[in-house]
């Protein structure tokens, strides 16, 4: 299984506008795996890669989150 980010870091490197940054939703199987990991977190020990691979997909997120409002800004002027 690849690491839940790997999906978004291919989309991000093959380019996209805003208009495409704002409509982007991770697959279901991502948002599966990434669910899994966080209740497994809560629930239960994950191990160090597992732990990693959570932590690089919520910085992701972050950044996502972060670059969509941007593009919702320049949309708009």
């Amino acid at each position: 299984m690849s690491r839940a980010y790997e999906e978004i870091v291919d989309w991000l490197a093959g380019g996209f506008t805003p208009a495409a940054l704002l409509a982007y939703r991770p697959s279901e199987a991502v948002r599966e795996r990434v669910a899994d990991l966080i209740y497994r977190e809560k629930n239960a020990a994950l191990s160090a890669a597992e732990s990693t691979e959570l932590a690089h997909y919520m910085q992701l997120e972050h950044l996502l989150r972060l670059a969509k409002a941007r593009a919702r800004h320049r949309l708009a002027a």
